[in-house]
């Protein structure tokens, strides 16, 4: 690892800090002066020299994907999806490609805003979104009884947020599977900095036809991720395979709820927008996602929707503690809701325009933007949960 006077980054940092609070205007005029590309330069250099927690705003890039590709790569993830209502991805043996392609496209956007723990959790009565956030990480590492000794599975763990925080609070030791690159070397880079790389390791590979034995895990879960497979019994079956013998399971799943009237054109546009902007290649049920389960040969120890289960949390979607004001939670965490209109969307406008980010990347922060406000109307009318939670134990 390249060393870094420590004067050089605490410089580059109260740099990138003030460029932060100009204005659009502001921060177009310097980039035109030449500032913005040697700060640029500079945080670009710290990234990869110091392994950052996230980019900053002038680091984004589309991960895996050459700079040079990432538009086209953004349009041809556009065009997989159908034109149809309610029709998702077309071609569904394109998935796995296809999503790979959309973490490469999002990643550093979801770190740059989001954090490194890519899921919802409902907001705790005096918790702050990432004590939330923790809480609802910690009840897997419960659920799945994980103890010092035993090994356990995060079945798609993007950059390994929650893996750091399951195999912490439980001493088990996590092993993370998923289908990107990049978000392997980031979530690798995270473990080591943070003190986790003892108890964790992170492979890429395929959830569909994982490169484990069979009956390796004592534990498996996955938040917010499975619904990313072309169907669930293929993923669930793999999951299945590579527990142990009354072992259990636990999915956080992005469902539609028994208040999802598919007749309703609202609905399915809301629908619609949400598995586009997410990389899913359809909507199931929560029905449908506990019948895949039981299908591959589980037993199905628990349903619940942890987005309406306690009457004290407030909802996911909204940033307040049970608040009734319109949600702004997700907007915040991606930098999108007080920032979007103002300075954060303009800067990528500007950082865009002035070649210091790949082309493509507009379109892309567009996209999460646009996504959002589904989101926020599938939690507010309540025909969506990100969150319903599926307890299953594999059979002696």
């Amino acid at each position: 690892m390249v060393a870094v006077p420590a004067a050089v980054t605490q410089a580059v940092d109260r740099l990138s800090a003030e460029f932060d609070k100009l204005n659009t205007t502001q921060k177009y005029a310097v980039g035109v002066a030449g500032g913005v590309t040697a700060l640029f330069m500079a945080s670009k250099l710290l990234f990869k020299a110091t392994e950052k927690s996230k980019p900053s705003t002038f680091e984004l890039t589309g991960g895996s994907i050459d700079s040079s590709k990432v538009k086209e790569e953004f349009d041809a993830y556009a065009d997989s999806y159908g034109k149809n209502a309610g029709e998702g991805i077309v071609d569904r043996s394109k998935t796995v490609h296809l999503v790979d392609i959309f973490y490469s496209l999002v990643t550093d956007i979801y770190e740059w805003g989001w954090g490194q723990s890519f899921h919802f959790s409902p907001k705790l009565p005096n918790k702050d979104l990432r004590a939330s956030e923790a809480a609802h990480e910690a009840r897997i590492a419960a659920l799945l009884r994980l103890k010092p000794g035993m090994k356990a599975l995060d079945c798609g763990c993007g950059v390994g947020g929650p893996m750091r925080t399951v195999a912490s609070v439980s001493g088990a030791h996590v092993s993370g599977i998923t289908i990107n690159q990049y978000q392997v070397d980031r979530a690798t880079a995270h473990n080591l900095k943070q003190g986790v790389a003892p108890l964790t390791d992170v492979v890429r590979g395929d959830f569909l036809n994982m490169p484990f034995k069979d009956a390796t895990f004592d534990g498996a879960y996955a938040i917010e991720a499975t619904c990313h497979a072309p169907k669930l019994e293929l993923v669930y079956g793999e999951i299945f395979r590579v527990l142990k013998a009354g072992s259990y399971f636990v999915s956080y799943e992005w469902v539609s709820t028994h208040k999802y009237d598919s007749q309703n054109p609202e609905h399915v546009k809301v629908i619609d927008e949400i598995n586009f902007g997410n990389g899913l290649p359809e909507m199931r049920t929560w029905k449908q996602a506990e019948d895949a389960g039981k299908n591959v040969g589980f037993e199905l120890v628990m349903s619940l929707d942890l987005a309406t289960a306690s009457v004290v949390a407030g909802p996911w979607q909204n940033g307040s503690s049970g608040g009734a004001q319109p949600s702004t939670a997700w907007y915040e965490r991606l930098r999108m809701g007080k920032f979007t209109h103002a300075i954060n969307h303009g800067m990528v406008t500007a950082v865009d325009a002035i070649g210091l980010a790949p082309k493509g990347l507009k379109e892309v922060h567009h996209m999460l933007v646009e996504v959002a406000k589904s989101l926020i109307k599938g939690g507010e009318t309540g025909i969506f949960t990100p969150m319903h939670l599926l307890l299953f134990r594999k059979p002696e």
